[in-house]
């Protein structure tokens, strides 16, 4: 009997997801945003936060070198000029991911793709192997192109079902948007 409660113990430790070790790896951008105006913490990087907290993962933000700027319409301008030149801004710091089981990839929805940045992160980095649950925010887009997109950028890596919650909701919402995240987490069985 107490071989097969360790042999039992030993199989729920090692074949659960819950246990994997994971990463939630953000993009976030606070100043002025869409909808809710002038902010100090990022609406996704209020996601990531929570993402981290209630998986237990750790937490990496991807930081450009050069700061986008602070204004709405010049962030925007400039996001859309990136995405036309395929533009892959440098970005500051990396994180080793060969540690890494689970990775929570969270980015805002910009011009229906993934920030330029996010990509040159991605592009660093071997995702055979690897799950991916992406999250992002946005005001009306939902996930955009960004589930194809990473599916044809990291085509080893096992890509979930992405979670889409308006900046609005992240930023003046904060139950309703970790009850989607809730729900997403149950859903996606991590």
């Amino acid at each position: 009997m107490k071989s097969f409660l360790l042999a039992l113990l030993i199989s729920i430790f090692t074949f659960s997801p819950a246990f994997a070790k994971s990463l939630v790896v953000v993009f976030s951008r606070a100043d002025e945003n869409y909808s809710v105006g002038k902010i100090t913490k990022g609406n996704t990087m209020i996601l990531a936060e929570y993402i981290a907290n209630k998986t237990g993962s750790e937490l990496f933000e991807i930081v450009p070198a050069k700061k986008y700027p602070a204004n709405y319409k010049a962030c925007t301008d400039l996001a859309q000029e990136e995405l036309r030149i395929n533009a892959r801004p440098e970005i500051i710091g990396d994180k080793n991911l060969d540690e890494y089981d689970t990775i929570f990839l969270g980015y805002p929805i910009w011009w229906g793709d993934l920030p330029m940045c996010v990509y040159t992160f991605l592009e660093k980095h071997d995702f055979n192997g690897k799950t991916i649950l992406p999250f992002a925010t946005h005001e009306g887009s939902g996930m955009g192109r960004t589930e194809g997109a990473l599916k044809q950028n990291l085509p080893g890596a096992a890509i979930y079902k992405g979670l889409a919650v308006r900046g609005s909701t992240a930023q003046n919402s904060t139950d309703k948007a970790k009850k989607q995240i809730d729900d997403w987490l149950k859903s996606s069985k991590i």
